[in-house]
């Protein structure tokens, strides 16, 4: 991989200004995307989101990963999700129905649902198919600061849709063999898309998910991908932690489920981090058509 692959992609800093008040200017636009499964997408969306609410941030978690575990691990149950993302992004309905409030102060949900599963197809022949949910986003009436978008481990329409809605990307990376080569496809998906069809599109950082530090090969990935790919990849690294993986079993982030725990702790120095990005970056631009 080229270093200028993600140089080319993201904008010179603007001047810092912080990110405090909720609007349709200031509102920022997060997909969590990764083309293979298993790499922490899902884990990562609800636990940043949990923390970045836990920052005085209101925040929109996006289920678009027809699995739904976003929506589980966030116990938000079947009962619940009458009014779901399939609504709105093929039927077209308006995003703010969909939308409940978790248990999390401050955290939103668009659930997902098993009708979700055959989006791909049927988007294939809907008009504006790749933008069906930047408009609902542009039409919604509500407010928040941030909106992370839970992707499914596929680069297919939703994925797409989920592109051309965000301001970045955040990439999770689990620290194995095939990282490196992973992480090239999906950049070279990003640039495209910037190309084509949201020219606003950047990265906003890449982080090192299910770390071992007993492990001599996640050691070396994280060397490499730092090698390769610079400041972009976050200073902070999400651990394995068995409370991370008991947490979605009890329908909780894991900051609510174990506090104390290291991959709490990790997720809030994340969003620490984050926030100092946004900040350093400047204002969001508005969501326009």
């Amino acid at each position: 991989m080229n270093p200028q692959d993600y140089q080319s992609l993201n904008r010179a800093p603007e001047p810092s200004e912080p990110l405090e008040v909720p609007s349709r200017a200031a509102v920022r636009v997060l997909a969590v995307a990764n083309q293979k499964g298993g790499v922490g997408k899902t884990t990562t969306t609800i636990n940043l989101a949990t923390a970045l609410a836990a920052c005085g941030k209101k925040v929109l978690v996006v289920d678009l990963d027809p699995q739904g575990n976003a929506s589980t691990g966030l116990g938000i149950q079947a009962e619940r999700r009458h009014h779901n993302i399939y609504q709105v992004v093929i039927g077209g309905g308006p995003l703010d129905d969909a939308v409940i409030e978790s248990r999390v102060p401050g955290m939103f949900v668009a659930p997902s649902d098993v009708e979700l599963s055959g989006a791909e197809l049927e988007l294939i022949d809907l008009p504006q198919r790749e933008r069906r949910l930047r408009h609902a986003l542009e039409n919604s009436r509500l407010r928040f600061d941030f909106v992370l978008i839970d992707c499914p481990p596929a680069l297919g329409l939703l994925t797409l849709n989920a592109l051309v809605a965000a301001d970045a990307v955040l990439v999770p990376l689990q620290a194995e063999f095939y990282a490196l080569e992973g992480l090239s496809h999906l950049i070279r998906t990003i640039k495209r898309v910037k190309r084509s069809l949201n020219p606003r599109l950047e990265i906003q950082g890449i982080v090192l998910t299910m770390y071992d530090r007993r492990n001599n090969l996640c050691d070396q990935v994280a060397q490499d991908v730092r090698a390769h790919m610079g400041d972009v990849v976050y200073e902070t690294i999400i651990p394995r932690n068995v409370r991370v993986s008991e947490a979605p079993s009890h329908g909780k982030p894991v900051l609510i489920y174990d506090l104390a725990c290291a991959g709490s702790q990790a997720y809030i120095r994340l969003a620490r981090e984050i926030l100092r990005r946004e900040q350093a970056r400047g204002p969001a631009p508005a969501l326009a058509s």
